[in-house]
């Protein structure tokens, strides 16, 4: 009965030990997996930020262009009366 309760007590440890392997490995894999989501946000971000980059240029050749209409309408007279 002894020897019987031994071995149930050993199949279920070892039974244990597979699942402990399988769930090391499977939260191997989320971290894996983790790992690549937060790179691919990170070049997210940075592709954002050249994004802004790229606005911030814009805006800044953008009112310079500005500055160049309103100085030809004061040359030329152009300008309207408000």
């Amino acid at each position: 009965m002894t020897e019987v309760i031994e071995n149930l007590v050993i199949e279920n440890l070892k039974a244990i030990r597979a699942d402990m392997g399988d769930l090391r490995r499977e939260v191997g894999d989320v971290k894996a997996r983790l790992s690549s989501i937060e790179n691919q946000v990170v070049q997210v971000h940075k592709g954002l930020a050249l994004v802004h980059e790229d606005i911030a240029g814009l805006n800044a050749r953008f009112d310079r262009l500005s500055d160049r209409v309103e100085r030809v309408e004061r040359r030329l007279d152009l300008r309207a009366v408000d």
